[in-house]
């Protein structure tokens, strides 16, 4: 399987980048006055490589799986929640079905893995790999095939998409877990300070979580190219998010990072084709502890902080008005000249 090839933006003609920069300054307000507003317009237009660029039918897919290492006692709720939680957003119950109907943006639904038979449903697009993966705190948590297969298939689902946004979200019980473990592989970064509550661990839970991973990254200490790492210690959500990040970078379209798992997946991506960090708008610091430290690893700058932790993609939705709003000023606003307004003096 060949991965795709993401160009960076540094690298696009400069007058585009001096184009975007014109019209931004020239609108009716002082220099800089929208502040992140016009480095998002700015990022989306060189994305789009374009000066009025424009945002289609976004969406939002939330992948789902189940872990094998959910058997150590290192979440909080029973397996079962994972399947029930997809249920829930089938029938429109969750929360980003609020918010993805909120601000207009279509939701899809994948089984990337669960340990469970949903058979034939509206809205749900059947990916299943297995039902779960393997416990990691004994062997990879998948096969190369299995991860191969997941990353194609992630990819194969973006090239179904007609719109040129989109947004990831995820669930899956003692993905946190997971998540915990690549961001040490990935990023070097101690186990204790990638380890926090996922779905609301006691402290005691939380020192078991982390000597799961301890002893499980010594098991597989001799693991370190990303795909081997995403293969011994991801999921099938997070091994599919991974494919479905570079094929949307690779077709220029602007992805919506939600939190700490989502943000994991990406790092695997990243670690692949660093250029893709320029395709992605980051939704949201999560309240997850880890997140912070893997948003800075990556070089990214949030554009919210609310606490959330709650995944599924309920940031990015949050996010998307912002990401409309760069977009609008950019194409709808006077510029001094339109509206003969005088500009500053030198």
């Amino acid at each position: 399987m060949t991965l795709p090839t993401i160009p960076s933006l540094l690298d696009a003609p400069a007058g585009v980048a001096a184009a975007l920069a014109h019209a931004i300054d020239n609108k009716t307000k002082p220099l800089g006055s929208l502040g992140r507003l016009e480095a998002l317009a700015r990022q989306v237009g060189m994305i789009q490589q374009s000066t009025a660029p424009e945002l289609r039918e976004p969406a939002i897919l939330v992948f789902a799986g189940d872990h094998g290492v959910v058997a150590e006692g290192v979440s909080a709720y029973p397996q079962d929640v994972t399947w029930q939680m997809v249920e829930n957003f089938l029938a429109g119950g969750a929360a980003i079905n609020v918010f993805a109907a909120q601000n207009g943006c279509a939701l899809r639904v994948v089984d990337a893995g669960v340990a469970h038979d949903f058979g034939p449903r509206p809205g749900l697009a059947d990916r299943k790999i297995a039902k779960g993966t393997r416990n990691f705190a004994h062997e990879a948590a998948m096969t190369a095939d299995q991860c191969r297969q997941a990353l194609a298939h992630g990819m194969a689902l973006v090239d179904t998409l007609p719109g040129n946004v989109i947004g990831f979200g995820e669930m899956g019980i003692g993905n946190t877990t997971a998540a915990a473990a690549l961001m040490h592989k990935l990023a070097g970064i101690p186990v204790a300070q990638c380890v926090g509550a996922g779905t609301g661990l006691t402290a005691d839970g939380i020192r078991r979580k982390q000597q799961v991973i301890e002893a499980a990254t010594a098991l597989h200490a001799g693991v370190e190219a990303p795909l081997d790492v995403l293969a011994a210690f991801g999921g099938f959500e997070i091994a599919m998010m991974t494919g479905a990040m570079l094929r949307a970078a690779e077709r220029r379209m602007v992805l919506l990072i939600d939190g700490f798992i989502v943000t994991s997946a990406l790092l695997v991506a990243a670690r692949l084709q660093p250029a893709i960090v320029d395709y992605c708008v980051f939704a949201h610091c999560s309240g997850e502890q880890g997140h912070r430290q893997m948003l800075e690893a990556l070089g990214a700058r949030p554009l919210l902080d609310l606490d959330l932790r709650l995944g599924e993609g309920t940031g990015c939705a949050l996010a998307l008005p912002l990401l409309h709003a760069a977009v609008n000023f950019l194409n709808r606003m006077a510029t001094f000249e339109s509206a003969q307004v005088s500009e500053q003096s030198a």
